[in-house]
């Protein structure tokens, strides 16, 4: 399985969002609490001009004693210091600026700037210039302590420092653990299910679809987990056939024992049940062997049509076939990477099914062709073949159809199978011209020696 850490990325992505969201929330937040905290707010500076505009009026239509007058009402009603002052610093109206008066000019505050105490708990001075005539005067003011913005309060350090870097940790916090510990408590409870010896597999898990590291551990679990539960079928069924295979040769014992037979037929008779209970017992073994071990058999150069030849020979004898019924098409150079024994066992199960289910004047016939790096070969009988819903089928172990001629266990197909899959080919079954064909990819002595993907 490719590892692809996808978890890797994601977990990245996702900090870096957070990292990015963090920033911007602060900057954003951070701007507008100092909008509201040292700026003042629309309302008040549209008063302060508003103010400033009625300074003007008295100043164009009144003269320096209507400013005079309008000033003394305006300290009065906002009781803070104001003054209408021109260009050269000088006041428009009829009095004078004392000495202290001007020293609050030198540092005047537009109506956009920030507003705060100065360091000596003095309120701020602000200058706002006549709205028609801005070069010709200007207000300005003791800003009164109702009009300064509040400030930051404890209760806003406690928001932007406290309450808001909290929300957004506990926020990545919820992420990563629905991310991953959800998908990693689904794995557990499966885990316990397992422990439980609840083998039912898991039914449209989300974990086993995702695309990254849990995701690959939830199909790897679910493999084991399969691969559990076959193990344990098989034990099943091999504790059953052998039983059920066994008791029927141990009966005709029995009964052959009781029988007073002559003993030159007992003899006969026990050798001949002891023969397929140890054919039985074998088949089981050596599947059983394949099927959990998985060994690493080792390859070698290996002659196909040498091998059908010696297989063909114990076929004749045992069968009575003649040998031109056991047609052999494969070119002289096909020649395979495979391990001997296993391929041999394979291809004579094989046989041995062809020749079981073919008619007494039948033929079987092993073809071959060159694939890319692959031989591609093929055992065809003329047989009833297998209808097409069975072919998938007639692996499984101890299998028998319904009305199948002759005798056997069902294993030598599922044996057959496993030794080709663990020389890195591949077996399986398809209808052919008159019975039924079976298809082996081996891979060919001149190709990169590894083990193929199927």
């Amino acid at each position: 399985m490719r590892r692809r850490h996808s978890l890797l990325w994601k977990l990245a992505l996702l900090q870096t969002g957070f990292c990015l969201l963090l920033v911007w929330l602060v900057w954003f937040w951070g701007l507008h609490v100092e909008r509201r905290s040292y700026f003042l707010d629309p309302a008040t500076r549209q008063g302060l001009a508003a103010h400033a505009e009625q300074a003007e009026q008295r100043w164009l239509n009144e003269g320096a004693d209507g400013v005079e007058r309008w000033r003394e009402r305006f300290m009065a009603d906002q009781r803070t210091w104001a003054a209408v002052i021109g260009p050269q610093l000088q006041s428009l109206g009829t009095s004078a600026l004392s000495h202290d008066e001007s020293s609050h000019l030198t540092f005047m505050r537009k109506l956009d700037w920030p507003m705060s105490r100065r360091l000596d708990d003095e309120l701020p001075y602000v200058s706002i210039a006549f709205p028609r005539h801005p070069e010709q005067g200007r207000l300005v003011l003791q800003l009164p302590e109702r009009l300064l913005p509040e400030g930051l309060t404890p209760w806003t350090h406690i928001v932007t420092h406290g309450l808001m870097p909290a929300a957004l940790a506990l926020l990545l916090g919820l992420l990563l653990y629905r991310h991953l510990v959800v998908p990693l408590n689904e794995l557990r409870e499966r885990a316990n299910a397992l422990r439980a010896d609840d083998l039912e597999p898991i039914a449209s898990s989300a974990v086993a679809q995702r695309r990254d590291e849990l995701g690959e551990l939830a199909q790897a679990y679910e493999h084991m987990a399969q691969r559990v539960r076959q193990s344990l079928q098989q034990q099943r069924q091999l504790l059953r056939t052998l039983s059920h295979e066994m008791r029927t040769p141990l009966t005709r014992l029995r009964v052959a024992s009781d029988s007073g037979l002559p003993d030159g037929q007992l003899q006969a008779r026990v050798s001949r049940e002891v023969d397929e209970m140890q054919r039985l017992v074998e088949d089981a073994l050596d599947l059983a062997w394949l099927d959990t071990e998985r060994p690493d058999l080792p390859r070698e150069e290996v002659r196909v049509r040498s091998v059908w030849e010696a297989l063909v020979q114990d076929v004749q004898f045992e069968n009575h076939w003649p040998a031109h019924r056991l047609r052999c098409e494969v070119p002289d150079d096909c020649v395979v990477q495979a391990h001997l024994n296993s391929l041999a066992q394979a291809l004579e199960n094989l046989l041995r099914n062809a020749v079981r289910h073919s008619p007494a004047q039948g033929w079987v016939t092993l073809q071959g062709h060159r694939d890319g790096l692959f031989w591609h070969l093929c055992v065809e009988d003329q047989g009833p073949g297998v209808d097409v819903a069975d072919l998938e089928r007639i692996f499984e172990p101890f299998l028998r159809l319904d009305g199948t001629p002759g005798k056997g266990f069902g294993l030598g197909l599922s044996i057959a199978r496993r030794a080709i899959e663990l020389q890195g080919g591949q077996l399986w079954a398809s209808r052919g011209d008159h019975g039924l064909r079976m298809n082996l990819r081996l891979l060919a002595h001149d190709s990169p020696s590894q083990t193929p993907s199927v």
